[in-house]
């Protein structure tokens, strides 16, 4: 179990564990302990080195940055990050073909950039003449803001990926497609690893006119249908977290670990490579450090800056997904289904009308996307391309942190994007 699942596993725990804590099943979400307050000490802030962000992490290279707001039609403020051009290619005068990535559950825009020039997605995007867009999830580090809710109000966490795919990506496909580079072009190119290719196959399905707006989608790790999904904290919590029961309504619809400054300086600072406790932050298991296929370095600096701010009801809409079978939207439960559905189950993702075309990235050994659910998904898509990842070892973090990811995944993504471009380079 990686670091950052063991510190996941243990916080739901005492958030289960707390359940005297919390509030009659039936008023609002539970009160939970204020994380904020007991994590945020001002004076322990005194030794500790300031986590980076997107920015620093690509600036430090020589590339240049940009970080733009967009509002989203229910009142989100998300944050994307931008390479607009290569400062090796010097190409800033030239129209270039957009690509957007978006990152996974528990991440951020951080988890592009930090693998640097060499193994970076975005940075390889940008110098084979891409303009390069990092999107962040509401409710994340970058994406806290909303035009009347404040994140102290738990109205403001009540969204799953559901929303995040619907209004988020929604937005930022139509953001990039709206700035001066952009304008005449008639799609994006989309990359999302884990959640991040849950969220798009939501919007391409929920609202098919979005087929229109991408050239290629690449799902690296893809997570729709979980019913073989092997992954311990999942199968673990699932049960409790999967139904409408008293744990899933004191779970739902607050702040997962809430972000401040203090807890993302101590997990960086903890993960830097000198640090004695290094080892603890690595994404992957012994066995893959010892065979030496993991960017152990990269690694520790992207747990530094995680977990990056989540939703209760995203964990809670996955747990549902595993437990029910179905790729579908949130169940709030009978009653409350009726109201939003006009159904007492939620009503399946109908992802037949997924025109697109989708190139599904996939490996034996991830247990978080496993091979079944994914040939599963297929079957469904009227117009994908399978990737198969001959590697046995390969597995869901790999797919990011590989050493050779450059070499499996980011140049034959490039390699797809160029053709579709009609590039000779």
């Amino acid at each position: 179990m990686t670091g950052i699942r063991i510190i996941v596993f243990a916080l739901v725990g005492l958030f289960l564990g707390t359940i005297v804590q919390g509030a009659p099943v039936d008023t609002d979400p539970a009160d939970v302990p204020n994380f904020y307050q007991l994590f945020n000490n001002p004076d322990a802030h005194l030794s500790l080195a300031k986590a980076p962000d997107t920015i620093d992490f690509i600036t430090e290279h020589g590339y240049p940055a940009e970080r733009h707001y967009v509002t989203t039609e229910d009142d989100y403020i998300i944050s994307l990050f931008r390479i607009p051009y290569s400062h090796n290619r010097q190409n800033q005068n030239e129209k270039l073909p957009i690509v957007f990535l978006q990152h996974g559950l528990f991440a951020s825009s951080d988890g592009w950039p930090v693998f640097g020039p060499d193994d970076g997605l975005p940075f390889q995007l940008s110098d084979a003449g891409y303009d390069v867009w990092m999107g962040n999830a509401r409710g994340n580090r970058y994406s806290r803001n909303h035009t009347t809710r404040s994140t102290m109000n738990s109205h403001f966490w009540r969204f799953s990926w559901h929303e995040i795919g619907y209004y988020d990506i929604a937005a930022a496909i139509d953001y990039t497609l709206s700035t001066e580079n952009g304008k005449g072009q008639t799609g994006i190119h989309y990359v999302g690893h884990s959640q991040g290719t849950t969220v798009v196959m939501v919007l391409l399905s929920a609202r098919p006119e979005y087929n229109a707006k991408v050239k290629t989608v690449h799902l690296l790790a893809p997570v729709a249908f979980m019913n073989h999904m092997d992954d311990f904290m999942v199968n673990s919590l699932s049960p409790y977290l999967g139904f409408n029961n008293v744990y899933s309504k004191l779970f739902c619809s607050q702040e997962f670990l809430p972000y401040n400054d203090f807890f993302l300086a101590m997990m960086f600072n903890m993960c830097l490579p000198n640090s004695v406790v290094s080892g603890f932050c690595s994404d992957s298991d012994n066995t893959n450090e010892e065979l030496g296929r993991t960017n152990t370095t990269a690694s520790g600096m992207l747990t530094g800056v995680m977990p990056a701010g989540v939703s209760t009801d995203q964990i809670l809409h996955y747990m549902q997904e595993h437990q029910s079978g179905h790729f579908r939207q949130f169940d709030f439960g009978t009653k409350k289904n009726l109201v939003a559905y006009g159904t007492e189950t939620p009503p399946d993702y109908p992802t037949d009308q997924i025109t697109g075309e989708m190139h599904l990235w996939y490996s034996d050994n991830d247990e978080m996307s496993a091979v079944e659910d994914v040939l599963r998904l297929a079957e469904t898509l009227p117009n994908k391309v399978m990737h198969h990842m001959e590697d046995p070892l390969w597995d869901h973090m790999d797919f990011s942190s590989n050493w050779e990811v450059r070499k499996y995944i980011n140049d034959p993504i490039i390699a797809i994007m160029d053709e579709y471009e009609g590039k000779s380079n």
